[in-house]
């Protein structure tokens, strides 16, 4: 029974290093999310056509930063403030605001799982600090755009989420239709950016309005932004 339980906390360990010692090797390459892995193996429709960032129409990046996560360019990975800004509406009985950061649900999405959980929180904030520690801010951002989300029937990245809804490629994207793409993370499913509700297209001019003013460009010029 001893070894049983010493083999299983082995093979625990190494399940819980492996993002870690993968996350150097994601640097380059076209990595999947487990989300897409998990359609795969049952059956269900995938579609993402990788397009590096400096491809991606500019407007694009700048809105999802704007409406995701306005801190990215100078957090470490956690958005502290946020963080406590949720606790504190959590004390309050409002759970229904979210607090993770564009680098958090890389790690999510490469790595962990879908749905609310401690458990999966838990081991999302020390993997995201690793992946920002690890990895440039515009190689997460690229990871981001083409590992999200972004149709109703297994369309990933921003390739495939832009062909769905506009029939064009991520690289043509007009300010409005990337405010649209932005607007329907992180739920595709009840929001459409093809056929746009009133919600969706309320979030959408604000977000125009906020990447007009995103200051980014250190995000890009400097390995390691300060």
């Amino acid at each position: 029974m001893r070894k049983v339980i010493r083999t299983v906390l082995l093979l625990l360990l190494l399940l819980l290093a492996l993002p870690y010692v993968l996350t150097p090797l994601y640097a380059n390459g076209h990595p999947v999310s487990t989300l897409m892995l998990w359609r795969w193996a049952t059956g269900a429709s995938v579609s993402r056509q990788w397009i590096d960032f400096r491809q991606i129409s500019p407007a694009l990046p700048r809105t999802v930063i704007a409406s995701e996560d306005a801190q990215f360019c100078s957090h470490h990975g956690i958005d502290w403030d946020a963080v406590k800004d949720v606790l504190a509406d959590a004390e309050d009985g409002d759970v229904s605001r979210g607090g993770s950061t564009i680098t958090q649900q890389v790690a999510k999405n490469l790595f962990l799982w879908q749905g609310r959980s401690y458990v999966r929180k838990a081991l999302e904030f020390p993997l995201a600090m690793w992946i920002d520690l690890i990895l440039p801010k515009q190689r997460i951002l690229e990871l981001y755009l083409n590992i999200a989300e972004w149709g109703p029937s297994g369309q990933f990245g921003a390739n495939a989420g832009a062909g769905y809804a506009f029939g064009r490629s991520a690289a043509d994207l007009s300010p409005r239709e990337a405010a649209l793409l932005a607007a329907i993370l992180p739920n595709p499913y009840t929001r459409s950016a093809r056929k746009p509700g009133p919600g969706v297209r309320r979030l959408a001019a604000t977000y125009v309005v906020r990447a007009r003013s995103a200051e980014l460009q250190r995000c890009w010029s400097e390995k390691r932004p300060i």
